[in-house]
């Protein structure tokens, strides 16, 4: 019955109704404050703009060729996964810039606490007229997954890849006998920029990876190898024992890392010609045909009950005796 109050539903209970609506009173007037400019279209990597120019590229740039042979070609081809990464760390992102990796777009924590790092990374990016993104650190630790990126996060295309010809261009243009790491079964793309980090200390060529079942350059890779990935060249490779063959028809000696070697690290005789290191997964270790192909197992020497070292510890100090077994 109209206004009976006692029928149900028919008054509503105490301490729902809601209060009046409070004006932003300038709360939210930071939050629309301008972030630099827009990045164009082409630049976002999920706009359709963005999309279709990799299409373009990927046409004008053409398949990829397989690594059949080395050779003394100075054409650089490379292949490119995915749309962009994002490197994360004041460090990484300074290097990548010193490099002057085609950024996109860096994206700078609100109230960041400046340093040398950070001032310098500034000036860089204005300098090659970067975008500059105020995010806040809500914003970068979503866009780095929660990784640790101390206010500085730099959107950069995806990595392009060398082809495994290219390093033997780069070791012959340095002078040097090439020293190649070649990861086999490494999954961890933390080892991976372990692996590049050392190679750009102890003069390293440049890293091969596996195209398939093995870690790739990402933004986790870049920033453990603390920006080296600018420098020293990671390539892929469509078959792993193909590539290692054509390796040592172009003269180089194919060493394998593995407890039970045949030699140890230190009466290593190969150690100044042309090399390429293999090192496993520290589960594994190296594949049969891997092994197969090389010329030499050799093992580190350690103390105590240790049976074996990851990846990216065992080529840092494969790469460290080489170094300086040619400097002696």
């Amino acid at each position: 019955m109209a206004g009976n109050s006692q029928r149900k539903g028919a008054t509503r209970r105490p301490g729902s109704k809601k209060g009046p609506t409070v004006g932003s009173g300038g709360q939210v007037r930071k939050s629309l404050q301008g972030r630099g400019p827009t990045p164009k279209a082409a630049e976002r990597p999920y706009h359709p703009a963005a999309k279709q120019a990799k299409r373009d590229a990927t046409k004008r740039e053409g398949p990829a060729r397989t690594p059949a042979r080395a050779s003394s070609s100075s054409t650089s081809v490379r292949r490119t996964s995915g749309t962009s990464e994002l490197v994360g760390g004041r460090n990484p992102v300074v290097e990548a810039l010193r490099a002057g990796v085609p950024a996109k777009a860096l994206f700078v924590a609100s109230r960041i606490e400046s340093d040398e790092r950070v001032r310098e990374a500034l000036k860089l990016a204005a300098d090659l007229g970067l975008p500059l993104m105020e995010a806040s650190k809500v914003d970068l630790d979503r866009m780095t997954s929660g990784g640790v990126h101390q206010g500085l996060v730099l959107q950069v295309p995806a990595y392009r890849y060398a082809h495994p010809d290219d390093l033997l261009v780069a070791a012959k243009k340095s002078g040097r006998p090439a020293l190649l790491v070649a990861l086999d079964g490494v999954t961890d793309p933390r080892n991976l920029g372990a692996v590049v980090r050392s190679a750009a200390a102890f003069g390293g060529h440049g890293v091969i990876v596996p195209e398939r079942r093995a870690a790739g350059m990402t933004a986790s890779a870049w920033k453990v190898s603390a920006g080296a990935a600018a420098r020293v060249p990671v390539a892929r490779a469509t078959n792993l024992n193909r590539t290692l063959k054509a390796l040592k028809d172009a003269g180089c000696f194919v060493v394998g890392l593995d407890a039970g070697g045949d030699v140890e690290l230190p009466d290593l005789q190969l150690a100044k010609d042309p090399l390429v290191l293999v090192a496993g997964s520290e589960g594994k270790g190296l594949s049969r045909l891997v092994r197969e192909n090389c010329d030499v197992i050799a093992s580190i020497p350690m103390a105590g009950q240790m049976e074996s070292l990851n990846a990216g510890v065992a080529a840092g100090v494969a790469l460290y005796e080489v170094a300086r077994r040619r400097s002696a």
